[in-house]
């Protein structure tokens, strides 16, 4: 039987789960949180963890996309588009890098005619979300930040030599220290810092950890319903509108229920998931609709267009004595990362006490490291490895918005890692995988990223059925300036390699060899702009949020996919606390208008 609700939010993840703590502060409103997935696994407060998360259907969706123009050395053409599955949303499987964006950005779009969103605007709760550790190794602008609130927010402990290294490399490449999510970047030369990560204590604080575990959860006005799959919104007619009245979804166990709403209905289901509801209910392109035989009740042009993301392209570097192996990744994530099949432990850990004595040794090492993170937060499992970051202007587009991003992954992973989560046709890309990135190779992965791309994809649907994907087509390098943009992103990454400190150095670029012949490249070379551009084109990872621009009908709002003009210049759902705190003033304030409770946010 339906059941009545004030509110009913789709969606759990980076946006749901905060608004869906902060209305049901107020005990006379009832909200209804709406999850395909279930509460997050342990392994996910392991910060080294987001590998074992991404490409498991209980914990991500598993979405791939057509690339484009990009794309040509990945498996199969498909870029891997991960998205959380679960309480927490893609803040439970991302990789905890902690960004708000360029002051800039959100000023731009208050220019643009979005009231309210400029950075001082905004600002407030950006503070009022955070919980920053102190931390004496990276610039802080303090007026900026606060260290009392629900999210973490941290820097890893310890803090790994290549991080270390990488800053000072930028800093010797004209790049200085700073406060990424200060008030000021600075200009052109941006700035360089170890990694905010969304952490306390060592471990991984994502918005179910943060705003909906512990007493939130189990609020008596606050009904959370996991393994539940939206299908539709409910719309009904009313003096010619449309009128958002509920949610239909469908149960783990196949049956279908609905949640309806007396004042609205909230969709956060992510940036992939809320467009690809809107078209099932009927919401979106006529033509779209029609050819998938769903009734169209509003004609609305621009949902699912208007897709915005930013890729990577990995630069790989032998980095001896500096770069972190996966043998010791897997050794940070305990025994059970080593088991069977992709291990070398036994499957089950009754039969252990037949080990050899060098699996015996290894076991051990791995409880002793495993044990220490759970005891104390520390070790190399404190983070995602992620742990330095530049952001700059790449020099061809505008100097005063940071439209480059360069990331220090501080390993460059194996073979396995980057044919399943990267997806990477690691046969095309390395002259020797099984030697190149063998497991107990010491490289560094430094991944360009532009962050500010002109190029619009789209999502559309392939079928009326809510349990078939949609089509989404990034349409990367659509644009030309995109390619300007990364070739000058990949020159400002080899320039800060180029500059690596101390007596250990980084080894030379690892250049595809179909590329480097073709180019007439050798190592350790000048490369040529085509060489570049083609390398962009054919290898590259998303890791990101899409942003798509939707319209707002009557008693329903969108917090997940953003409603904006341009995309800012940083991470994806990594920056959810601040802006998805803005949706949720909005609607208490719209709440107080009605006779709600009072603003206790």
């Amino acid at each position: 039987m339906p059941e009545n609700f004030d509110f009913v939010v789709v969606g759990g993840g980076s946006a749901g789960a905060v608004v869906a703590s902060r209305l049901s502060e107020d005990p006379a409103c009832r909200v209804a949180l709406i999850e395909a997935g279930e509460r997050p696994p342990e392994i996910s407060s392991l910060p080294i963890a987001p590998p074992a998360m991404q490409l498991n259907p209980a914990t991500d969706w598993m979405f791939t996309a057509d690339p484009g123009k990009a794309g040509l050395g990945l498996n199969g053409r498909r870029v891997p588009v991960p998205r959380g599955k679960m309480l927490g949303g893609s803040s439970g499987i991302n990789y905890m890098v902690y960004v708000r964006g360029h002051p800039g950005d959100f000023d731009s779009w208050a220019e643009g005619g979005a009231a309210g969103w400029s950075y001082a605007e905004v600002l407030p709760y950006f503070r009022k979300s955070e919980g920053l550790a102190p931390s004496e190794d990276i610039v802080i602008d303090a007026a900026a930040h606060n260290s009392a609130g629900p999210l973490g927010v941290s820097v890893r402990d310890p803090i790994l030599p290549a991080a270390r290294q990488f800053v000072e490399a930028a800093v010797a490449a004209g790049i200085p220290k700073g406060d990424y999510n200060g008030r000021n970047r600075g200009g052109a030369a941006g700035v360089v810092s170890l990694t905010q990560y969304t952490t306390r204590d060592g471990r991984r604080s994502s918005t179910y950890q943060a705003f909906l575990a512990g007493e939130p959860e189990q609020r008596s006005n606050l009904t959370i319903i996991t393994g539940a799959q939206a299908t539709r919104v409910i719309l009904d007619r009313v003096d010619g509108r449309a009128i958002a009245t509920g949610v239909e979804y469908r149960t783990a166990a196949g049956e279908t229920s609905q949640a309806h709403a007396r004042k609205e209905v909230i969709l956060s289901a992510g940036a992939i998931g809320s467009p690809h509801l809107l078209l099932l209910s009927g919401i979106g392109p006529r033509h779209e609709l029609d050819a998938h035989g769903v009734p169209c009740l509003v004609d609305a042009p621009h949902v699912g267009k208007h897709l915005q993301d930013h890729l990577m392209c990995p630069l790989f570097y032998p980095a001896p004595g500096i770069g972190v192996t996966m043998n010791d990744l897997a050794l940070a994530m305990g025994p059970d990362a080593l088991r069977a099949p992709a291990g070398p432990l036994p499957a089950d850990p009754a039969d252990d006490e037949n080990l050899s004595p060098e699996l015996q040794a290894m076991k051990e090492e791995a409880e002793r490291r495993f044990n220490e993170w759970e005891a104390t937060g520390r070790g190399l499992g404190a983070s995602s490895l992620a742990d330095a970051v530049v952001f700059c202007s790449s020099g061809v587009g505008d100097p005063d918005r940071h439209d480059t991003e360069i990331i220090c992954f501080v390993t460059g992973g194996n073979d396995d890692f980057q044919r399943t989560i990267m997806n990477l046709d690691t046969a095309r890309f390395f002259d020797d995988p099984a030697k190149r990135i063998a497991s107990d190779a010491e490289n560094l992965l430094l991944l360009a990223n532009p962050v500010l791309p002109r190029s619009r994809g789209e999502i559309v649907l392939d079928s009326a059925d809510p349990g078939v994907q949609p089509a989404i087509r990034m349409n990367y390098y659509d644009d030309p300036h995109d390619m300007k943009v990364m070739a000058a992103a990949i020159r400002r990454t080899m320039n800060i390699a180029a500059h690596w400190p101390g007596n250990r150095k980084l080894g030379a670029l690892m250049v595809p060899p179909f590329l480097a012949e073709k180019h007439g490249y050798r190592e350790g070379s000048e490369p040529s702009d085509a060489m570049l551009e083609e390398f962009a084109t054919a290898f590259l990872a998303d890791r990101v949020s899409p942003d798509i621009d939707l319209p707002d009908r009557q008693r329903r709002r969108s917090a997940a996919a953003r409603v904006r003009r341009r995309q800012i210049a940083g991470r994806g759902c990594e920056r959810h606390a601040g802006r998805h705190r803005r949706q949720h003033q909005r609607a208490v304030n719209h709440d107080r208008r009605e006779g709600g409770g009072d603003d206790r946010h």
